[in-house]
């Protein structure tokens, strides 16, 4: 009968191999691909505030990496929520609980700003024409989904040697 020598070592190495290839390699390569993802949508970005609040970011779950791109700060994301979905024909007025009990005008002449456009005082309603959407993050996503799968690939076959994964437990880089 044929003995086998180092077989408690081979099933050990077997039995912690998920969890080296989830904290080695995983969601490093998913940071490689966001980055892609990242770096595309910068470049769609249809103004320079919103391409500034642009961030990727990571999280690892048991069995589960996420990856986002998302647009940071209040102000930042509705431009962009704006941009991308594009917005219906409405009115604008100055509401009742900003008011403190000022005419639209006197709010105007405060420095409020509500209902002043290009520095004239245009009355207690406008009505805003809409505007057109301009997609720029679903587009980014779907242009450059294989170069971010090969930004992957590329990171994994960096790492993965005849001796083991190759990296510290720590994804390497920072969310930006």
């Amino acid at each position: 009968m044929p003995t086998v020598k180092g077989q408690a070592e081979v099933q050990r190495f077997l039995a912690t191999l998920p969890t080296q290839i989830e904290a080695k390699l995983l969601r490093g390569a998913a940071r490689a691909g966001g980055k892609v993802l990242l770096d595309e949508t910068k470049s769609r970005s249809p103004a320079e505030e919103i391409t500034e609040a642009l961030a990727l970011t990571t999280r690892s779950e048991p069995g589960r990496i996420v990856v986002k791109v998302s647009v940071k700060g209040q102000w930042p994301r509705s431009l962009a929520t704006w941009a991308e979905y594009g917005t219906d024909p409405h009115f604008i007025t100055v509401d009742d609980s900003q008011r403190e009990g000022k005419s639209v005008r006197r709010i105007n002449e405060t420095g409020g700003g509500s209902l002043r456009i290009g520095g004239k005082f245009v009355g207690k309603t406008v009505h805003h024409p809409g505007a057109k959407a301009n997609p720029f993050m679903r587009p980014s996503l779907d242009l450059s989904a294989a170069a971010a799968r090969a930004a992957m690939q590329t990171y994994v076959n960096a790492r993965v040697t005849r001796g083991g994964i190759i990296g510290s437990d720590e994804p390497e880089g920072t969310d930006e």
